[in-house]
């Protein structure tokens, strides 16, 4: 399952989460911007922007945006939605970012993180994040919550997207929350996809953002801005700025 995002990450994805709404990430991105507190023009990334619906929304609160993904699928969905090309969108992998300018911001949301099997991988996510940032910049590292999604988990789930079955199976091992995705249509083969991501608690998270020079100032359980609780929020939104 080394690389399970170059496959996963590809048409069926659009079918299997269309579900995430556009007037959602705005009022996502409505908190962030209350978080960030940043002035017009900002220049902002969105690390791993997926289909660019925060990225979308980031360049409508007025900021300069550049979104980052490795699919070029889901960047194809962004520059389709991206109609009046305010928004910059390229192609890159978390862990080496094809950029050499700074930010004042990195976002990394819905838990594009712990994609990959060796800390180490994942770490070098956060010292991009680290070294993309001016001096002070700040970041926001949203991640699911390990021990809620422990408890949570919904081992298998079906459901019908128009002439689809999408059937979901999840399971914890190895560290790692697993699903495989099953997409069936009559008179066609079965697809199937994995999907992995490492869980990783509030501690050690604190700890790998301090090795990468990342400042926590605030850690949110949701969008709501409610205070991270270990037993009761669904989410870890990790919320600071560049050391130094």
């Amino acid at each position: 399952m080394s690389d399970w995002y170059r496959k996963s990450f590809g048409d069926d994805y659009l079918l299997v989460y269309k579900h995430r709404d556009v007037e959602g990430a705005y009022q996502e991105v409505k908190k962030m911007i209350e978080w960030l507190q940043l002035p017009q023009g900002a220049k902002v990334l969105d690390l791993c922007c997926g289909m660019g619906r925060h990225s979308m929304a980031l360049n409508d609160f007025g900021y300069s945006v550049t979104g980052i993904d490795l699919s070029d699928v889901l960047l194809a969905e962004a520059d389709r939605l991206n109609e009046r090309r305010q928004v910059r969108f390229l192609q890159g992998d978390m862990r080496e970012v094809p950029l050499q300018e700074s930010f004042d911001a990195v976002v990394n949301l819905f838990t594009s993180f712990g994609y990959f099997e060796q800390d180490e991988e994942n770490e070098r996510v956060l010292g991009e994040i680290a070294r993309l940032l001016a001096p002070s910049g700040q970041f926001i590292v949203d991640f699911m919550n390990p021990d809620y999604v422990k408890r949570h988990l919904v081992p298998f789930s079906s459901r019908q997207e128009g002439f689809c079955t999408i059937e979901e199976t999840r399971r914890i091992e190895d560290g790692f929350v697993r699903k495989t995705i099953v997409v069936s249509e009559q008179g066609s083969p079965e697809r199937t996809y994995l999907e992995q991501v490492k869980l990783y608690g509030l501690e050690p998270f604190l700890a790998m953002l301090d090795r990468a020079g990342l400042e926590v100032s605030d850690v949110y359980g949701d969008y709501n801005a409610s205070p991270y609780d270990r037993e009761t929020s669904q989410r870890m939104i990790f919320v600071g700025r560049r050391k130094g």
